[in-house]
């Protein structure tokens, strides 16, 4: 075969590299909670993340989708749904990181920014994988509710040793819990569910019910049980632990019916399911079905932010890889000053959305610890909803921005850029859509008015040695004090006004000068920031600290 060209100025994306000694921003997040004990393992974990061979792993699990089993070759059910090794593998390293129950199995101080630390290093690569561990996390702490339950799966859930075989959880080492809500009549409308059950016996609060139903969008199906809503017979929704296995050994009367032919996040399986008679143990009370199964929500949902924010932070690090490396026109793209202003607006993006994401963190673990205060209780209630709405949708328009810096190479499934812009939607959809958070937060800021005027008052201080952020948190101030101001048409201005004041803020106390200055510069003074990426005149910024401190020369 005839050589007809030789191959120049083209470089891979990124893989190779350590994912925490290159992110500064990560690193000091990690410092300030007082997470330093968990250095160690995240290094470790960093650097195994951003092997060659991991990547490789993500790909192949994406590339190789999982495949439904329902029956065997003689007609018996099986229900099962087959996996890549290389889901296995990532699967592998986040249980054995201890990632799944760290925020629930000590009292250590910053364990909760580890968790999130690790969850970010991993939503970097892949994605997938993330939605069992989320549902997994955030179902301990319902499940510590129910003490005959927990003392079962206390040892499960906690476990660092992965299993991966399709048994009764008596006979496992580990076991992995998803969720079912949704119906097809009702998406977001939980209430509108159909699914019922029905007492075995007297019922209540840890008793029997067997369900009947559906469920149209069933996460992670080979989890080892799921937490699932269902209409009792006299008091509404309730919530249920429905194990894959019933106590006799049996398999339970959960069946698969196809698998999701999702656009993005297709290394995990989605399923449609149809409970025939189901068994299940009824967790809470009978009618509080739908705030119990929220409390979850509202954990995932801070995942949905965190996943998000890592999705944007190798976006911005594929790029500028690749724009230190590819020539055009005659010079190294980084150089080219329109580059340098799109790539330094993705930085200042994913230094603010790290930032909420760990604030949002804190908050959590405050609560968990007995910690709870008015300005926690805004930052959980109100600004989880906030943030889940305005950090995913921008990981939309930034992995579109960065895969369009890498040209015809980016738009190839080859390699990540395409990946990750097709994995982006999801966290915008899962867990409640855009509308949805953003008419959560208008409820969360009118059931809870001393919260949200605690919040204001928290972010004060770091206002008031900048003009344009006090004059936003007064403008801010004022419309939610008006009767009237808040309606639901302007939910979603309400919640990016709300996010972005926040992130400005905690960037005045947290981050160099220069990167909070161009955030203020950009995101409350320049008018025609946010129409499009890169569209803000980055004159008087430092462009290159931007740049340098976003992704640090690997060594």
């Amino acid at each position: 075969m005839a050589q007809t060209h030789e191959v120049f100025n083209q470089f891979g994306e990124l893989a190779d590299y350590d994912l925490l000694a290159t992110d500064p921003a990560l690193r000091e997040a990690l410092a300030r909670a007082d997470a330093g004990w968990a250095a160690p393992m995240l290094g470790d974990y960093a650097a195994r993340m951003g092997d060659a061979t991991t990547y490789a792993h993500a790909a192949d699990a994406n590339r190789h989708t999982p495949e439904l089993q329902a029956f065997d070759s003689r007609g018996r059910r099986l229900d099962a749904v087959q996996f890549h090794p290389g889901w296995h593998a990532l699967m592998a390293m986040y249980r054995q990181a201890g990632l799944i129950s760290l925020p629930f199995d000590s009292d250590q101080p910053g364990r909760w920014s580890a968790w999130a630390a690790g969850f970010y290093l991993h939503g970097q690569v892949e994605q997938g994988t993330l939605c069992p561990a989320t549902m997994t996390t955030a179902a301990i702490p319902l499940l510590q509710r129910e003490p005959a339950l927990w003392a079962q799966l206390q040892g499960k859930l906690l476990s660092q040793d992965y299993d991966e075989r399709d048994l009764p959880v008596t006979q496992k080492r580990s076991m992995w819990v998803g969720m079912g809500m949704t119906e097809k009549q009702g998406g977001s409308d939980v209430r509108a569910n159909t699914t019922r059950a029905v007492p075995v016996g007297a019922g209540g609060r840890g008793g029997e019910y067997l369900l009947t139903g559906h469920k149209w969008f069933f996460s992670a199906p080979m989890c080892d049980a799921h937490l699932v809503v269902a209409q009792t017979p006299s008091a509404g929704p309730a919530c249920f632990y429905v194990p894959r296995w019933r106590p006799d050994g049996s398999k339970n009367a959960l069946h698969i019916q196809r698998l999701k032919d999702k656009l993005g996040n297709r290394s995990n399986s989605s399923s449609e399911v149809e409970f025939d008679g189901a068994w299940g143990i009824l967790m809470g009370e009978e009618g509080r079905g739908i705030p119990t199964i929220i409390e979850m929500a509202t954990l995932t949902r801070l995942n949905c932010v965190i996943g998000s924010a890592a999705i944007i932070r190798q976006a911005l690090v594929q790029a500028i890889a690749y724009t230190r490396q590819r020539e055009a026109f005659g010079r190294v793209l980084i150089e080219q000053p329109l580059m340098q202003t799109v790539l330094a607006d993705m930085a200042l993006e994913s230094e603010a959305a790290l930032a909420i994401a760990m604030r949002l963190t804190l908050a959590y673990e405050r609560e968990a610890s007995g910690q709870s205060t008015p300005v926690e209780r805004a930052y959980k209630r109100i600004l989880t909803p906030a943030a889940k709405f305005w950090v995913c949708k921008r990981a939309v328009e930034l992995t579109g921005e960065a895969m369009e810096v890498f040209g015809g190479n980016g738009y190839v499934e080859e390699g990540v850029m395409a990946r990750l812009f097709r994995e982006a939607p999801v966290n915008s959809i899962w867990e409640g859509s855009g509308n949805v958070m953003c008419l959560d937060v208008l409820r969360a800021l009118a059931r809870e008015p001393e919260a949200a005027a605690a919040l204001l008052a928290d972010l004060a201080p770091a206002a008031q040695g900048e003009p344009r952020l006090a004059t936003a948190l007064v403008t801010l101030g004022r419309d939610l004090a008006t009767p009237g101001a808040l309606n639901e048409a302007g939910a979603r201005a309400v919640a990016q006004r709300l996010v972005l004041l926040v992130q400005a803020c905690l960037l005045q106390q947290q981050a160099p000068a220069f990167v909070a200055d161009a955030f203020f510069a950009t995101r409350f003074a320049e008018p025609h920031w946010g129409r499009v990426v890169g569209a803000m005149d980055t004159r008087g910024m430092d462009v290159a600290a931007l740049l340098g401190r976003a992704f640090l020369t690997p060594q």
